[in-house]
Protein backbone atom coordinates (compact mmCIF):
# COMPACT_ATOMS: atom_id res chain seq x y z
CA UNK A 1 0.00 0.00 0.00
CA UNK A 2 2.88 2.47 1.12
CA UNK A 3 4.71 1.80 -2.14
CA UNK A 4 1.22 2.28 -4.18
CA UNK A 5 0.33 5.30 -2.76
CA UNK A 6 4.12 6.81 -3.24
CA UNK A 7 4.25 6.67 -6.68
CA UNK A 8 1.35 9.53 -6.64
CA UNK A 9 3.48 11.82 -4.75
CA UNK A 10 5.87 12.61 -7.20
CA UNK A 11 2.93 14.42 -9.42
CA UNK A 12 0.96 15.30 -6.15
CA UNK A 13 -1.94 13.13 -7.76
CA UNK A 14 -5.15 12.84 -5.58
CA UNK A 15 -5.44 9.18 -4.43
CA UNK A 16 -8.83 7.36 -3.37
CA UNK A 17 -7.86 6.15 0.13
CA UNK A 18 -11.01 4.23 -0.18
CA UNK A 19 -9.83 1.79 -2.83
CA UNK A 20 -5.95 1.66 -2.00
CA UNK A 21 -7.41 0.29 1.43
CA UNK A 22 -9.52 -1.92 0.13
CA UNK A 23 -6.63 -3.77 -1.59
CA UNK A 24 -4.12 -3.44 1.64
CA UNK A 25 -6.69 -5.13 3.66
CA UNK A 26 -7.19 -8.31 1.29
CA UNK A 27 -3.45 -9.01 1.01
CA UNK A 28 -3.29 -9.01 4.53
CA UNK A 29 -6.38 -10.88 5.17
CA UNK A 30 -4.58 -13.22 2.38
CA UNK A 31 -1.39 -13.16 4.04
CA UNK A 32 -2.62 -13.46 7.79
CA UNK A 33 -5.14 -16.27 6.58
CA UNK A 34 -3.35 -18.22 3.95
CA UNK A 35 0.37 -17.44 4.75
CA UNK A 36 0.61 -15.61 0.71
CA UNK A 37 -0.59 -13.40 -0.76
CA UNK A 38 -2.27 -15.08 -4.11
CA UNK A 39 -1.21 -12.15 -5.86
CA UNK A 40 -1.96 -12.52 -10.15
CA UNK A 41 -4.70 -14.53 -9.90
CA UNK A 42 -8.71 -13.78 -11.07
CA UNK A 43 -9.23 -11.97 -7.85
CA UNK A 44 -6.40 -9.02 -7.63
CA UNK A 45 -6.32 -5.49 -7.86
CA UNK A 46 -9.18 -3.97 -8.13
CA UNK A 47 -11.69 -7.35 -10.02
CA UNK A 48 -11.45 -8.47 -6.41
CA UNK A 49 -12.60 -5.69 -5.14
CA UNK A 50 -15.17 -5.39 -7.15
CA UNK A 51 -17.04 -8.43 -5.81
CA UNK A 52 -16.17 -7.67 -2.08
CA UNK A 53 -18.78 -4.36 -2.70
CA UNK A 54 -20.83 -6.66 -4.49
CA UNK A 55 -21.12 -9.24 -1.97
CA UNK A 56 -21.96 -6.75 0.59
CA UNK A 57 -24.26 -4.59 -1.37
CA UNK A 58 -26.59 -7.65 -1.71
CA UNK A 59 -26.35 -8.44 1.78
CA UNK A 60 -27.67 -4.97 2.90
CA UNK A 61 -30.02 -5.26 0.02
CA UNK A 62 -33.90 -6.04 -0.36
CA UNK A 63 -34.81 -9.78 -1.06
CA UNK A 64 -38.32 -10.89 -1.20
CA UNK A 65 -37.17 -14.45 0.26
CA UNK A 66 -35.89 -12.96 3.30
CA UNK A 67 -39.14 -11.56 4.43
CA UNK A 68 -41.46 -13.97 2.91
CA UNK A 69 -42.45 -17.65 3.20
CA UNK A 70 -40.41 -19.03 0.28
CA UNK A 71 -42.58 -19.52 -2.32
CA UNK A 72 -42.44 -19.10 -6.91
CA UNK A 73 -43.49 -15.76 -6.34
CA UNK A 74 -40.87 -14.52 -3.86
CA UNK A 75 -38.47 -16.33 -6.19
CA UNK A 76 -39.87 -14.89 -9.69
CA UNK A 77 -39.72 -11.52 -7.63
CA UNK A 78 -35.43 -12.14 -6.86
CA UNK A 79 -35.61 -12.14 -10.62
CA UNK A 80 -37.19 -9.41 -11.68
CA UNK A 81 -34.91 -7.29 -9.80
CA UNK A 82 -31.79 -8.92 -10.42
CA UNK A 83 -30.66 -9.74 -7.21
CA UNK A 84 -30.59 -13.68 -8.11
CA UNK A 85 -28.43 -13.10 -10.91
CA UNK A 86 -26.67 -11.46 -8.82
CA UNK A 87 -26.15 -14.17 -6.42
CA UNK A 88 -25.61 -16.34 -9.07
CA UNK A 89 -22.71 -14.39 -10.64
CA UNK A 90 -20.39 -13.34 -7.62
CA UNK A 91 -21.40 -17.24 -6.01
CA UNK A 92 -19.56 -18.30 -8.62
CA UNK A 93 -16.84 -15.92 -8.80
CA UNK A 94 -16.02 -16.27 -4.86
CA UNK A 95 -17.12 -20.29 -5.53
CA UNK A 96 -14.08 -20.41 -7.90
CA UNK A 97 -11.37 -18.41 -5.98
CA UNK A 98 -12.06 -20.36 -2.68
CA UNK A 99 -11.30 -24.01 -4.45
CA UNK A 100 -8.14 -22.42 -5.88
CA UNK A 101 -6.95 -21.92 -2.39
CA UNK A 102 -8.39 -25.35 -1.18
CA UNK A 103 -6.45 -27.03 -3.83
CA UNK A 104 -3.12 -25.11 -3.52
CA UNK A 105 -3.24 -26.30 0.04
CA UNK A 106 -4.14 -29.94 -1.28
CA UNK A 107 -1.36 -30.07 -3.03
CA UNK A 108 1.40 -28.27 -0.53
CA UNK A 109 0.13 -30.94 1.68
CA UNK A 110 0.52 -33.72 -0.39
CA UNK A 111 3.95 -32.51 -1.36
CA UNK A 112 4.63 -31.87 2.55
CA UNK A 113 5.52 -28.18 1.82
CA UNK A 114 4.89 -24.71 3.39
CA UNK A 115 3.87 -24.32 7.45
CA UNK A 116 0.36 -24.78 8.29
CA UNK A 117 -2.38 -21.81 8.22
CA UNK A 118 -6.01 -22.22 9.48
CA UNK A 119 -6.76 -24.37 5.74
CA UNK A 120 -4.22 -26.83 6.48
CA UNK A 121 -5.61 -27.54 9.90
CA UNK A 122 -9.28 -27.94 8.76
CA UNK A 123 -8.18 -30.04 5.89
CA UNK A 124 -6.71 -32.25 8.33
CA UNK A 125 -10.08 -32.17 9.86
CA UNK A 126 -11.96 -33.16 6.71
CA UNK A 127 -9.69 -35.85 5.94
CA UNK A 128 -9.23 -37.36 9.55
CA UNK A 129 -12.23 -40.36 9.27
CA UNK A 130 -11.42 -40.78 13.28
CA UNK A 131 -13.31 -37.67 14.31
CA UNK A 132 -16.32 -36.96 15.53
CA UNK A 133 -17.19 -34.16 13.82
CA UNK A 134 -16.98 -34.18 9.66
CA UNK A 135 -16.22 -31.29 8.05
CA UNK A 136 -16.83 -31.13 4.01
CA UNK A 137 -14.95 -28.64 1.28
CA UNK A 138 -18.74 -26.51 1.10
CA UNK A 139 -17.58 -25.73 5.47
CA UNK A 140 -14.34 -24.42 4.34
CA UNK A 141 -15.69 -22.27 1.53
CA UNK A 142 -18.32 -20.95 3.86
CA UNK A 143 -15.66 -20.14 6.34
CA UNK A 144 -13.46 -18.49 4.11
CA UNK A 145 -16.35 -16.47 2.92
CA UNK A 146 -16.94 -15.34 7.00
CA UNK A 147 -13.07 -14.61 7.11
CA UNK A 148 -13.51 -12.24 3.50
CA UNK A 149 -16.67 -10.23 4.45
CA UNK A 150 -16.26 -9.97 7.62
CA UNK A 151 -12.39 -9.11 7.58
CA UNK A 152 -11.89 -7.15 4.23
CA UNK A 153 -14.57 -4.81 4.38
CA UNK A 154 -14.39 -3.68 7.81
CA UNK A 155 -11.13 -3.28 8.31
CA UNK A 156 -10.54 -0.42 5.40
CA UNK A 157 -13.74 1.00 6.63
CA UNK A 158 -12.14 2.33 10.10
CA UNK A 159 -9.32 3.41 8.08
CA UNK A 160 -10.98 5.44 5.65
CA UNK A 161 -13.52 7.33 8.51
CA UNK A 162 -9.93 7.87 10.74
CA UNK A 163 -8.20 9.47 8.00
CA UNK A 164 -11.52 11.24 6.79
CA UNK A 165 -11.74 12.77 10.40
CA UNK A 166 -8.25 13.63 10.60
CA UNK A 167 -8.06 15.08 7.80
CA UNK A 168 -11.16 17.45 8.66
CA UNK A 169 -9.19 18.33 12.23
CA UNK A 170 -5.51 19.27 11.09
CA UNK A 171 -4.29 19.71 14.20
CA UNK A 172 -5.44 15.96 15.48
CA UNK A 173 -3.26 14.36 12.33
CA UNK A 174 -0.36 16.37 13.32
CA UNK A 175 -0.72 15.17 17.33
CA UNK A 176 -0.73 11.50 15.69
CA UNK A 177 1.61 12.18 13.51
CA UNK A 178 4.36 13.62 16.24
CA UNK A 179 3.68 10.68 18.13
CA UNK A 180 4.42 7.72 15.68
CA UNK A 181 7.53 9.37 14.42
CA UNK A 182 8.88 10.28 17.85
CA UNK A 183 7.83 6.47 19.05
CA UNK A 184 8.95 4.68 15.83
CA UNK A 185 12.16 7.21 14.28
CA UNK A 186 13.96 6.42 11.24
CA UNK A 187 12.71 3.07 10.92
CA UNK A 188 11.53 3.24 7.58
CA UNK A 189 7.89 1.70 8.73
CA UNK A 190 5.40 0.85 11.67
CA UNK A 191 5.67 -2.83 12.73
CA UNK A 192 3.10 -4.22 15.08
CA UNK A 193 6.00 -4.50 17.87
CA UNK A 194 5.57 -0.47 17.57
CA UNK A 195 1.64 -0.36 18.22
CA UNK A 196 1.80 -0.79 22.21
CA UNK A 197 3.20 2.52 22.55
CA UNK A 198 1.13 4.63 20.21
CA UNK A 199 -1.36 5.58 22.80
CA UNK A 200 -2.93 8.54 21.12
CA UNK A 201 -2.77 6.25 17.77
CA UNK A 202 -5.02 3.82 19.62
CA UNK A 203 -7.57 6.44 21.33
CA UNK A 204 -7.92 7.52 17.53
CA UNK A 205 -9.04 4.36 16.25
CA UNK A 206 -11.38 3.87 19.20
CA UNK A 207 -13.21 6.93 18.65
CA UNK A 208 -13.43 6.53 15.02
CA UNK A 209 -15.18 3.24 15.84
CA UNK A 210 -17.79 5.07 18.54
CA UNK A 211 -18.35 7.49 15.66
CA UNK A 212 -18.62 5.23 12.50
CA UNK A 213 -18.73 1.11 13.91
CA UNK A 214 -17.79 -0.57 10.40
CA UNK A 215 -21.23 -2.41 11.55
CA UNK A 216 -24.09 0.02 12.46
CA UNK A 217 -26.11 -3.36 13.66
CA UNK A 218 -25.11 -6.10 15.58
CA UNK A 219 -25.39 -9.38 14.10
CA UNK A 220 -29.00 -10.06 15.16
CA UNK A 221 -30.16 -11.90 18.50
CA UNK A 222 -33.18 -14.21 19.16
CA UNK A 223 -34.85 -13.65 22.41
CA UNK A 224 -34.88 -17.40 23.99
CA UNK A 225 -37.35 -16.26 27.50
CA UNK A 226 -39.69 -13.84 27.83
CA UNK A 227 -38.69 -10.28 29.31
CA UNK A 228 -39.27 -6.70 29.19
CA UNK A 229 -37.05 -3.79 27.77
CA UNK A 230 -37.79 -0.45 28.47
CA UNK A 231 -41.33 -1.38 28.68
CA UNK A 232 -41.76 -3.16 26.05
CA UNK A 233 -42.59 -7.11 26.36
CA UNK A 234 -40.18 -8.91 24.21
CA UNK A 235 -41.34 -12.72 23.20
CA UNK A 236 -39.56 -16.10 22.85
CA UNK A 237 -38.02 -16.00 20.03
CA UNK A 238 -38.60 -12.30 18.61
CA UNK A 239 -35.26 -11.17 16.24
CA UNK A 240 -33.61 -8.28 18.19
CA UNK A 241 -31.42 -6.30 16.89
CA UNK A 242 -29.00 -4.05 18.61
CA UNK A 243 -28.09 -0.37 16.92
CA UNK A 244 -24.51 0.33 18.07
CA UNK A 245 -23.95 3.01 15.53
CA UNK A 246 -26.99 4.75 17.88
CA UNK A 247 -25.41 3.99 21.34
CA UNK A 248 -21.95 5.58 19.99
CA UNK A 249 -23.97 8.73 19.80
CA UNK A 250 -26.34 8.59 22.60
CA UNK A 251 -26.29 11.69 24.92
CA UNK A 252 -26.65 10.03 27.75
CA UNK A 253 -22.85 7.98 27.79
CA UNK A 254 -21.32 10.76 25.51
CA UNK A 255 -20.21 14.34 25.97
CA UNK A 256 -20.32 15.93 22.62
CA UNK A 257 -21.25 12.98 21.05
CA UNK A 258 -21.60 14.05 17.50
CA UNK A 259 -17.66 15.76 17.48
CA UNK A 260 -14.60 13.89 16.76
CA UNK A 261 -12.56 13.68 20.10
CA UNK A 262 -10.36 11.16 20.50
CA UNK A 263 -9.30 12.98 24.03
CA UNK A 264 -12.44 11.56 25.35
CA UNK A 265 -10.71 7.95 26.01
CA UNK A 266 -7.45 9.47 27.49
CA UNK A 267 -7.16 8.12 30.95
CA UNK A 268 -10.87 6.06 30.34
CA UNK A 269 -11.19 2.46 31.17
CA UNK A 270 -13.49 1.84 28.62
CA UNK A 271 -12.55 -0.49 25.89
CA UNK A 272 -13.83 -2.10 22.72
CA UNK A 273 -13.55 -5.93 24.33
CA UNK A 274 -17.61 -5.90 24.91
CA UNK A 275 -17.71 -5.03 28.64
CA UNK A 276 -18.62 -1.84 28.30
CA UNK A 277 -22.12 -1.49 26.92
CA UNK A 278 -21.88 1.90 25.92
CA UNK A 279 -19.49 1.13 23.05
CA UNK A 280 -20.04 -1.82 21.39
CA UNK A 281 -18.42 -2.05 18.01
CA UNK A 282 -17.82 -5.52 18.03
CA UNK A 283 -20.52 -6.84 20.08
CA UNK A 284 -20.47 -8.95 23.22
CA UNK A 285 -21.08 -12.25 24.59
CA UNK A 286 -20.73 -15.31 22.82
CA UNK A 287 -21.19 -13.78 19.48
CA UNK A 288 -18.88 -11.11 20.13
CA UNK A 289 -17.12 -10.57 16.49
CA UNK A 290 -14.39 -13.16 15.99
CA UNK A 291 -12.64 -11.29 14.42
CA UNK A 292 -12.15 -8.47 16.96
CA UNK A 293 -8.23 -8.81 17.05
CA UNK A 294 -7.04 -9.37 13.76
CA UNK A 295 -9.51 -6.04 12.87
CA UNK A 296 -7.55 -3.49 15.66
CA UNK A 297 -4.41 -4.57 14.45
CA UNK A 298 -5.06 -4.49 10.63
CA UNK A 299 -6.85 -0.78 11.25
CA UNK A 300 -4.07 0.30 13.72
CA UNK A 301 -0.99 -0.71 11.75
CA UNK A 302 -2.54 0.43 8.23
CA UNK A 303 -3.51 3.68 9.85
CA UNK A 304 -0.27 4.26 11.49
CA UNK A 305 1.94 3.62 7.95
CA UNK A 306 -0.13 6.55 6.40
CA UNK A 307 0.23 8.76 8.98
CA UNK A 308 4.04 7.57 9.58
CA UNK A 309 5.33 7.51 5.91
CA UNK A 310 3.20 10.79 4.37
CA UNK A 311 1.79 14.05 5.57
CA UNK A 312 -1.31 14.72 3.60
CA UNK A 313 -3.14 17.56 2.02
CA UNK A 314 -6.61 18.43 0.67
CA UNK A 315 -7.21 18.01 -3.52
CA UNK A 316 -6.99 21.35 -5.06
CA UNK A 317 -9.80 23.72 -3.76
CA UNK A 318 -10.68 22.05 -1.16
CA UNK A 319 -11.54 22.93 2.10
CA UNK A 320 -11.60 20.72 5.57
CA UNK A 321 -15.37 21.68 5.41
CA UNK A 322 -15.63 20.31 1.88
CA UNK A 323 -14.53 16.66 3.95
CA UNK A 324 -18.14 15.62 4.08
CA UNK A 325 -19.28 12.47 6.48
CA UNK A 326 -21.93 11.09 4.69
CA UNK A 327 -22.68 7.34 4.90
CA UNK A 328 -23.98 4.71 2.92
CA UNK A 329 -26.44 3.00 2.81
CA UNK A 330 -25.90 -0.89 4.14
CA UNK A 331 -25.16 -3.66 5.83
CA UNK A 332 -21.53 -1.79 6.17
CA UNK A 333 -21.37 1.91 7.05
CA UNK A 334 -19.41 2.99 4.06
CA UNK A 335 -18.14 6.57 3.43
CA UNK A 336 -20.66 7.56 0.96
CA UNK A 337 -18.25 10.00 -1.15
CA UNK A 338 -14.58 9.16 -2.42
CA UNK A 339 -12.00 10.20 0.01
CA UNK A 340 -9.18 12.16 -2.48
CA UNK A 341 -6.16 13.21 -0.40
CA UNK A 342 -2.87 14.09 -1.98
CA UNK A 343 -0.08 12.42 -0.10
CA UNK A 344 3.48 14.05 0.39
CA UNK A 345 6.15 11.63 1.26
CA UNK A 346 7.45 12.59 4.44
CA UNK A 347 11.53 12.82 4.94
CA UNK A 348 12.97 13.12 7.76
Amino acid sequence: MVDSISKSCSSSRPVDLIEELLCMATKMIFRIAFGKSYEGGAFDGIKFTEVVHEATAMLGSFSASDFYQSSLITRVIDVITGLKGRLESCFRSFDKFYQDIIDDHLERADKGEGEQDIIDVLIGIMRDQSSSFHITVDHIKALLMNIFLGGVDTSSIVVVWAMAELARKPELMKKAQVEIRTSVGKKGKVEESDLEQLLYLKMVVKETLRLHPPAPLLAPRECMNHCKVNGYDISPGTRVMVNVWAIGRNHEYWNDPNEFCPERFDDSLIDYKGQHFEFLPFGSGRRICPGMTMGMLNAELALANLLYCFDWELAGGMNVEDIDTDEGFGITLHKKSPLLLVPLKFNW
